[in-house]
């Protein structure tokens, strides 16, 4: 019997995707892990009796060998590897140190975010910044290429991103590969754009970056934000 054939509630793949990770339980987590359970056993019937057998730690459980959790009917060795793995992936996990967010305090260091990737184009790129209330970033990412314009910079994809983060501010960036730092009408258009539309579901615009390979302007040092 395996997971498609059991009660919706009792998927772990469907209960992780409908209810998210923190509803399952470890015997759930350790299913999917597996995949499938024995001819006679579920895939979380097997796996609440494998962490049965380590009174439900998983450290004591990352301490069996392959062959120990190859005992267990239903577990051959492409499963038992799968469990080795994910419980080596966690042990490095638990040892790294969270890395910290940069905090952008001025457009300076908007900028030194931004030309990592839009200094030496050679063709327009679009690309924006994800904020917290800290004014840490949370994610950076490429919106469009090829050009700006308003038919091109689409601002669903903006705050889709934007809103997929959490965000409550963002920072926006583009470059100009002729070197010209004067922002255009339509740079100007956009970004009163995307700040009104940005008001509106309560994440501010913070700046917008023009970049060429060796400088930058900020609509909001310049005062035209």
């Amino acid at each position: 019997m395996s997971i498609k054939f059991l009660a919706e509630d009792d998927r772990p793949r469907e209960k992780f995707l409908l209810k998210g990770k923190n509803s399952l339980s470890d015997s759930e987590l350790l299913a999917i892990i597996m995949g499938s359970g024995s001819r006679d056993e579920t895939a979380v019937e097997l796996a609440r009796k494998i962490l049965a057998s380590v009174n439900n730690n998983w450290h004591q459980l990352s301490l069996l060998t392959i062959k120990d959790l190859m005992k267990f009917k239903g577990v051959g060795e492409v499963k038992a590897i799968s469990i080795a793995t994910a419980l080596e992936i966690g042990r490095r996990r638990a040892a790294q140190e969270i890395p910290e967010k940069p905090q952008i305090s001025s457009s300076k260091d908007a900028y030194q975010i931004f030309k990592l990737h839009l200094a030496d184009l050679r063709t327009e790129e679009f690309w924006a910044v994800s904020l917290n209330q800290s004014n840490k970033v949370i994610h950076v990412a490429q919106l469009t290429q090829g050009g700006i314009n308003q038919s091109i910079v689409d601002l669903r994809i903006v705050f889709k991103t934007a809103l997929e983060h959490f965000a409550t501010g963002i920072i926006i960036s583009h470059n100009h590969p002729s070197g010209n730092l004067k922002p255009s009408a339509e740079d100007i258009s956009i970004t009163k754009k995307v700040k009104e539309a940005g008001n509106l579901m309560n994440i501010q615009l913070l700046d917008h970056l023009i970049i060429t390979q060796n400088s930058y302007l900020s609509f909001a040092d310049e005062g035209i934000l």
